[in-house]
């Protein structure tokens, strides 16, 4: 049976990790390298690394920094932030990533996910989706939440998928920073759509935010969350014991 991911992630804003609510009112947390290592000896299953203001800055990703977290930590890395052409792809791959993900540079050229793909192969691309509901409709925002594409979240899911991106990460803007719980219905609406692994962003507030994520939606592979790992109000080795408990198979240290 396939375990389910734990990934902690690092929204990186000039060279810290930072966390805010509903993408607003950013708040300085840690260094992402003293971050990345703990979480790589404390049972992540993953770390991802998001640059999150290299594209609305219109910058390259910061690629020190970055190899210096990669440097120290022993779990796979996504990274993600000013991805914007296949040389993006092969400088931050170079530093240490061991998948990229694509979110406002697909959206700027689609045809980046097919060329990547092709490229590195499908498991190394990650299609990141910020989307957020508008009048009960799924859009699409880029610069890191901030610019409504007018693009329909799930036919753009679907489009990227079959251009070849091998996992998507789903961000609901809608429940980021809240602590309520992941956005279910979302999460639902686009496991009914793509067989790829498909990682669930934005909402959790504890324990049984994870048990209810993987219980309701058995097809989501893996949770992704920032705020109460970095705040230390749930411990990845706790979390993992009782998803354990609750029939959920994980990976334990």
């Amino acid at each position: 049976m396939i375990t389910k991911r734990i990934i902690p992630c690092l929204d990186v804003k000039d060279g810290r990790v930072v966390k805010g609510v509903n993408f607003q009112g950013l708040s300085d947390v840690s260094s992402p390298v003293e971050l990345g290592k703990y979480y790589s000896e404390n049972g992540a299953d993953e770390l991802v690394f998001y640059d999150i203001t290299a594209s609305s800055d219109g910058r390259a990703l910061f690629t020190d920094i970055l190899k210096e977290v990669a440097s120290t930590i022993f779990i796979p890395l996504t990274v993600g932030g000013g991805i914007n052409s296949l040389d993006d792809f092969d400088r931050v791959l170079k530093c240490g990533a061991d998948k990229v993900s694509v979110n406002s540079g697909a959206i700027k050229n689609p045809d980046l996910i097919y060329q990547a793909a092709k490229r590195y192969g499908d498991q190394c691309v990650v299609l990141s989706v910020d989307a957020k509901r508008v009048d009960g409709v799924y859009k699409v925002f880029a610069k890191g939440g901030r610019e409504n594409t007018g693009m329909d979240a799930l036919e753009w899911i679907k489009r990227g998928v079959d251009n070849g991106a091998g996992e998507i990460v789903i961000n609901s803007i809608d429940t980021d920073g809240v602590k309520k719980g992941f956005d279910l219905e979302m999460l639902s609406a686009v496991c009914d759509i793509v067989s790829v692994p498909v990682i669930a962003s934005g909402g959790a507030g504890g324990i049984e935010d994870f048990i209810k994520l993987f219980k309701t939606l058995p097809k989501v592979d893996a949770g992704l969350a920032a705020s109460i790992f970095h705040f230390g109000e749930v411990k990845i080795n706790d979390l993992k014991l009782q998803l354990k408990a609750n029939g959920i198979p994980v990976r334990l240290k």
